[in-house]
């Protein structure tokens, strides 16, 4: 072992058998690797719309104050989040995206002597946030592509002390019913923290969703924590920022851990505004129904099968390995998302865009399967 190798013999155990999160890839790697100019992006689950005009004026609005520090409590956004959700101030935890709210719970609650349960075909940061803290995971598997919460049930013991649980899930876009999660939340022990990940929640249109009544829960459970995003329906994804609801005192814990400034001046004022833009958010809304129902008829025209979705996504089967499909697509100007690194080979993960980007999308995958059928 070379001076050099050593480094990595240094590092803690959890981190040194970690495998890095890979994001959808950029637009701008495709250019330099294959030279197009004409590329859409449906890989990420992001607001094909873009930031609203509101969080786009915030955003403007406070560049002459860049060199100034932002306001580390986020106060501002807390309150307009607690007023919405008819909440105390001290109830919201502020996160660079709602990822860093997962990585916040698993530092403050986990060490090695700890379990976290979740499921298979649940989001990739899970295992990574449990690993990297040297905790074990207790990877429970899927039912029809979502959460099987009488098996995530039987799974936890005395060690677990936390439960991961995305509504709607990403990458399969399953939804959990609002009855099951409070009979799953009441039947968890008091010793185990249980993060509800309701990063897609506003995509819901179901009557019966979690999404609607959750918060409502908060007052029996001071073991659930909620976490949401800016990033998804609100179109703020180049700012990270996301948000737990919780109890005082979860959120109190959460905050030690929480490093200071972690949330910049544009993104609290761009979210603060954005909270207040119903038009814009009506209006991504009704793009990812439509865009949503636009690419199931197309799946069907292709003779393809997918998992019905509840975010901005959604999972095709295309019966063979989908990575040669990816890359071809790629070859096409097109980005989706390979999801074999939540052991499912032969799916594609498609992020709704506008109108005209879901056709593109389509046309290509078509003159794809023409050629491989």
């Amino acid at each position: 072992m070379n001076n050099f190798d050593k480094i990595y013999s240094l590092a803690v155990a959890g981190v040194q058998r970690l495998i890095p999160y890979k994001a959808g890839k950029p637009i701008e790697e495709l250019e330099r690797e294959l030279g197009l100019t004409q590329i859409i992006k449906l890989a990420s689950n992001e607001n094909p719309l873009g930031p609203g005009k509101k969080a786009l004026e915030a955003i403007a609005s406070v560049l002459p104050e860049l060199a100034l520090y932002p306001d580390g409590s986020g106060f501002l956004l807390k309150q307009a989040l607690a007023d919405k959700y008819s909440l105390d101030d001290s109830q919201i935890t502020l996160g660079n995206g709602s990822n860093e709210i997962l990585e916040l719970v698993a530092r403050a609650f986990l060490t090695p002597e700890h379990e976290a349960v979740f499921s298979q075909h649940a989001f990739a940061v899970y295992p990574i946030v449990t690993q990297a803290v040297g905790a074990s995971a207790v990877v429970v598997p899927a039912l029809n592509y979502g959460h099987d919460l009488d098996a995530m049930l039987l799974a936890v013991t005395e060690k677990t002390r936390l439960v991961f649980i995305a509504n709607p899930n990403n990458p399969t876009g399953t939804l959990l019913s609002q009855a099951s999660l409070v009979q799953f939340i009441n039947a968890l022990p008091d010793t185990c923290v249980c993060v509800l990940d309701e990063a897609y929640f506003e995509f819901v249109n179901d009557n019966d969703v979690a999404g609607i009544n959750s918060i409502a829960w908060l007052s029996d459970h001071p073991n659930l924590l909620i976490t949401r995003t800016f990033s998804k329906a609100y179109g703020l994804a180049g700012l990270r920022i996301g948000y737990g609801i919780s109890s005082p005192q979860m959120a109190d814990i959460l905050n030690r851990v929480r490093q200071p400034f972690n949330n910049n001046s544009l993104a609290l004022l761009a979210a603060l505004a954005a909270l207040s833009d119903d038009e814009h958010l009506q209006q991504t809304i009704t793009v990812n129904a439509q865009g949503m129902q636009q690419l199931v008829d197309g799946f069907k025209a292709l003779g393809l099968e997918w998992v019905p979705s509840a975010g901005n996504f959604v999972l095709v089967d295309l019966k063979q390995a989908g990575l040669p499909i990816y890359e071809a697509l790629l070859r096409k100007g097109v980005i989706v998302r390979p999801v074999g690194v939540y052991e499912l080979p032969n799916h594609l993960r498609i992020s709704i865009g506008t109108k005209i980007e879901n056709q593109v999308f389509l046309e290509a995958l078509a003159d794809i399967l023409a050629d491989v059928r």
